[in-house]
């Protein structure tokens, strides 16, 4: 395993996280009922936002490591080859 492939994994889990907090907190409060309904329509467009957003996320990521030759990539690669992976990534 290298350093990129772990840092892209904890900002994977990092950005799945922060979404789903906010799921829960507009879950929380649409079940709240003591909001108007224009609010609590609001709530579910945002929510399914987020979810979209959770699988572009989750898109990107696969993406990511495929663009990188896959997961045995990451897991087998040492040396220049891991040098050149870093590389290609900082010059986009």
């Amino acid at each position: 395993m290298n350093l990129l492939f772990i840092g892209m994994t904890l900002s994977l889990v990092g950005k799945i996280l922060i979404a789903l907090a906010v799921v829960m907190a507009h879950t929380e409060l649409a079940n709240e009922h003591k909001i108007d309904a224009k609010v609590i329509r609001t709530f579910h467009k945002e929510k399914i936002l987020t979810i979209i957003g959770i699988a572009l996320i989750i898109f990107g990521y696969i993406s990511e490591v495929y663009f990188f030759g896959g997961f045995e990539a990451f897991f087998s690669c040492s040396g220049e080859s891991c040098a050149a992976s870093l590389g290609s990534l900082l010059t986009q």
